[in-house]
């Protein structure tokens, strides 16, 4: 086979571009997992990419004297880096802190994304224009744009920063991050889902 291979210059073309994917795909998720501390994911990663590299990319590395083999190379590799990052977005490892400012004064906002299952620390600050509430919220990262979404059904002027925290340890965050309610709301339906919230704890209250 690697003869056949070898004898058509365009399926070598085709073989190095996919096995170089296919390395740089492993390479990319095995480096973002070690730079989030997934210490047994990446050695899982760093497996894969020694197998592919050993079985695949010394073929490539041998036929790498033509100049169509190079051009593969090159755009394998940088397709490798996008499908690695895709792929771990789409894993969504770990979590992440969404810092909000809002003036909002009409609406408990801090207490209504509690209701969502969203772990949330809230305070108050002062800006220009006077008195601003400030908010911490912990989610999951594959939650990060429905999170986001629905700050924004809330309050639409709502200032909101995200960023990726190295270590979390203790305190409610950990507990307050409820997946099933996360899971089972939509944005665009959150007004009516947090109505359905208060009336359960109402006939709740009512029934102790």
């Amino acid at each position: 086979m690697l003869t056949a291979i070898s004898q058509n210059p365009w399926l070598m073309v085709l073989v190095i571009f996919i096995i170089n994917i296919i390395y740089v795909s492993f390479l990319t998720m095995r480096t973002i997992a070690t730079l989030k501390g997934y210490r047994y994911i990446a050695a899982s990663f760093s497996i894969l990419e020694t197998f592919v590299y050993v079985i695949g990319l010394g073929l490539v590395l041998e036929n790498l004297d033509q100049f169509q083999n190079i051009i593969a190379y090159a755009l394998g590799f940088g397709t490798g880096i996008l499908v690695g990052m895709r792929i771990e977005e789409r894993l969504a490892l770990g979590y992440l802190v969404v810092n909000v400012i809002t003036a909002e004064k009409d609406r408990d906002l801090p207490m209504n994304l509690r209701d969502l299952g969203y772990g949330v620390t809230h305070g108050y600050q002062y800006g220009r224009d006077g008195e601003r509430t400030t908010l911490q919220i912990l989610t999951p990262r594959k939650y990060e744009r429905k999170l986001i979404e629905t700050i924004k059904e809330l309050d639409h002027k709502a200032f909101i920063i995200t960023h990726e925290p190295k270590n979390i340890n203790g305190g409610f965050w950990m507990k307050g991050v409820r997946r099933r309610r996360l899971k089972n709301y939509q944005p665009e339906n959150v007004e009516e889902v947090l109505e359905e919230i208060y009336e359960e704890e109402v006939r709740q209250d009512e029934t102790k």
